[in-house]
Formats: structure tokens, C-alpha cells, sequence
């Protein structure tokens, strides 16, 4: 069986106010060209459908239009909702869309009832694990504690009792948005850290013959049945260097994976520049970048006046500026605020905060518990917040690296 893994399309979003909505119709056009002529039996979608709970109107009629084309195929199509996603929203109407092919899961409490699709083999089960807040999945799906691994642990039990039941020669693939030990994360993912700790083992889709991952925005391989697609398109500067795929992904009789990475079209370039103001100006080799979108990375001691618009002569796609300034460390080395808070969790960076506010004195051990439960219980009010009634805030991961920026207005 071919199957065509795919994940976090992010219908809607934007980049640096930059409408992405066309790039993301040809790359909608770009994968139903390859259901053809690739000849696939099924697509998966793990998850991040829409770039918000509420997506704009537009992003609407663009997911429609793929799910017209992909009915009219007859290609049976697996789609979880993600961390991004209202799952209750996206779910909407979904009895009716099996109909025609289209498999939305969305409910953590059907995890374990998978899509079927036949072949001259046998049966495909496919298992679709939608994002499972743990706050909000444990009840649903009586893990015994908390936490991402206990969550989906618990999911994946009852992915391997069903396939128990099913006849020896059945094959299986799971759709889960995690982030999954070993993964390497970039900027325009959301923070999904509860307690400090997110990642799962790879183990934990043990027993199952091809997992299929969303939820990180570069595609990789974890192991030979354990992959990210990616997201078709760079959504942050930290994906400038990202090869923008899919995997086609060959299943044989017995269970066997083959995969081979097809890449999607790249609108435009990304390219990361960084330097005093005049560097940045009459360096030869950045005339490379001069058509592609451009993040400049300033590292004058001043800010200069209308740096935006005098690099835009150069650098017409220019779309930021960070000012990262050289400051010295206690030990006379030069080092970057970037650099400073590279790799720090949300929690030490609210640590961080109150130590310096107040001059040094670092939060106690009662305060460090209060901050965790403060950021768990905020992202725990999202994710409700996306499935109310009301709508969800539009929230992103705010990057630490700014010591200032400018964007094109």
C-alpha cells in the first residue's frame, strides 16, 4: 500500500504579515498532482490543519476545496487534528465526510478504532491519534497519571488491543502530533510543555508498522517506522534551512516501510544575514539573498536610524530585523542576547525574569512551583479556550531573541 504522509499545513497563517494563502493552494495543488501521479492509496494528515482555532475564512474554503479534490480522486484520506487545531471544530461533520473517503479524528476516546483500507494483501489498520492535552485526555482515555508519554501510552494500548484482534496478516500506522524524543524542534512550533517535560520515547509506538508524526516543522526520520513529514511550507527563519517534503511511503505484505521524500515548491527563499548595518550593505556574497525574504540580524553597538528601509534598497523582501548587540559576559567574552537564552524553557525564562526584577534574588522553591502551575494552567485554558463556545486566543511561542525588531509594515 502507498500512503502519502503529510502534516502541518497551517491553513491560514501568515508570515511576517506576508499572506501565505496562494503558497499554500499550490502546495494543496502540488499534493493532489502527486496523488496521481504517484499512484497513492491513502493520505495522512497528522495533525495542524489550521494555523488557529478559528481560522479565517479563507483558510475554510481552501481546506474544502482540498477535500472536494481528494473525494473526487477516490483516495481515502486520514486527518488528526493537532495542538493548533479546534479538534471540536475540525470534527464537525465528520459521520458525513467518511462517506466520501474523508477520516477526520478528533476525539481521544476513538484512538483505538482505526480506519480500514484494503489491499491485494490484506487490511491496513489505520489508528488516528489526535493532540491528547494531558490535562484534558487523561479522564478521556484512563492513563494512570499525567503527561504526554502517560497519555499516549495509554492511547497506544488500545491501539494494540484492537490490532490484537484483528487477523495476524492485518498491517498498521498510527497518526499522532507529538514531539517525540530525538526530534529537532524550530521556532514556529508551539510550546506544548507540561511540567517541563514534552518529549516522548520512540518506543512508545512499539507494535505498530509505520508511525506517521506531525507536530515538528522539519522532516525526519526518527527511526525506519517512526517519521515527521514536516510542514510543507517555512514558517519562521529557523526553517531556512529546511528541505519542505512529504514521505511516499511504501507498506508491503508483511509490514515492511520504504520511504522516499518528495519536495513540496518553495514560494520564496528564507535567508538569515547578520552583521553591523554597512556589512549587511556591501558584502559581495549576500547577493544571493537580495530576492529572498530576509531576516537581518544587526549587531551595531547604536540601533540605526531607518535601518529597515535603508537595507530594503538592497533587500527588497526584507520582512525583519532583529538588534542583537554585542554585550560582554563577567569572563570579557563577547556574547549575544540570542545566545544568552538559547535553548531555555519558558520556565527558566520566567525564572530568569524574576531574579532580575529583583535584583538578583532568585526565586525560591514555592515561587518555581508557582510559575509551572501559572504556565500549565495557561496553556491548559487554551486549549479549552479552543474548543469553547467563544473561540480561542490566537497565541504563538514568543521567541526570546529579540532585543528588538522592526517589521515591514
Amino acid at each position: 500500500m502507498r500512503l502519502l504522509h503529510t502534516s502541518d499545513w497551517h491553513l491560514g497563517r501568515s508570515f511576517h504579515r506576508i499572506s501565505l494563502l496562494d503558497a499554500q493552494r499550490d502546495f494543496l495543488d502540488h499534493l493532489l498532482a502527486t496523488v496521481e501521479e504517484e499512484r497513492v492509496d491513502a493520505v495522512l494528515v497528522a495533525g495542524d490543519v489550521y494555523d488557529r482555532a478559528v481560522p479565517p475564512l479563507a483558510a475554510v474554503e481552501l481546506f474544502d476545496h482540498a477535500l472536494h479534490r481528494l473525494a473526487e480522486l477516490g483516495v481515502p484520506t486520514v486527518m488528526i487534528s493537532g495542538n493548533h487545531d479546534s479538534a471540536r471544530r475540525l470534527g464537525v461533520g465528520s459521520g458525513l465526510m467518511r462517506h466520501a473517503g474523508i477520516h477526520l479524528r478528533t476525539d481521544p476516546e476513538g484512538c483505538g478504532t482505526p480506519v480500514v483500507l484494503p489491499d491485494e494483501h490484506g487490511d491496513v489498520a489505520c489508528y488516528g491519534l489526535p493532540y491528547l492535552e494531558p490535562a484534558l485526555a487523561r479522564a478521556a482515555l484512563g492513563a494512570r497519571e499525567g503527561g504526554h508519554t502517560a497519555v499516549l501510552g495509554a492511547a497506544m494500548e488500545r491501539v494494540r488491543e484492537d490490532l490484537a484482534a484483528r487477523p495476524g496478516t492485518t498491517r498498521s500506522v498510527v497518526l499522532a502530533h507529538a514531539f517525540v524524543h530525538g526530534g529537532e524542534s524550530s521556532d514556529s512550533e508551539r510550546d506544548i510543555t507540561v511540567g517541563g517535560v514534552s518529549a516522548v520515547p520512540a518506543s512508545v509506538f512499539d507494535g505498530v508498522d509505520y508511525a506517521a508524526l506531525g507536530h515538528l516543522h522539519g522532516c525526519q526520520t526518527i527511526n525506519d517506522r517512526v517519521r515527521y513529514s514536516g510542514s510543507p511550507l517555512a514558517y519562521s527563519f529557523s526553517e531556512s534551512g529546511h528541505r519542505k517534503s512529504m514521505w511516499l511511503v511504501d507498506l508491503d505484505a508483511q509490514g515492511g516501510v520504504s520511504a522516499r521524500r518528495l519536495d513540496c515548491p518553495v514560494p520564496r527563499p528564507l535567508a538569515r544575514i547578520r552583521g553591523a548595518l554597512e556589512q549587511l550593505l556591501e558584502e559581495p556574497e549576500l547577493a544571493r539573498h537580495e530576492q529572498s525574504w530576509v531576516e537581518a540580524t544587526l549587531t551595531d553597538p547604536v540601533r540605526p536610524h531607518g535601518a529597515m528601509a535603508t537595507l530594503a534598497a538592497r533587500f527588497p523582501h526584507i520582512v525583519s530585523i532583529v538588534f542583537d548587540p554585542r554585550v560582554r559576559d563577567g569572563g570579557g567574552e563577547q556574547v549575544s542576547y540570542a545566545r544568552r537564552l538559547r535553548g531555555r524553557s519558558d520556565q527558566q525564562i520566567a525564572e530568569d525574569f524574576v531574579g532580575h526584577v529583583r535584583t538578583g534574588r532568585e526565586p525560591d522553591e514555592l515561587e518555581r512551583e508557582m510559575l509551572g502551575e501559572a504556565l500549565e494552567a495557561a496553556r491548559v485554558e487554551e486549549a479549552q479556550e479552543g474548543d469553547s463556545q467563544s473561540g480561542a486566543r490566537d497565541t504563538t511561542r514568543v521567541r526570546p531573541v529579540t532585543a528588538g525588531a522592526e517589521a515591514a509594515g
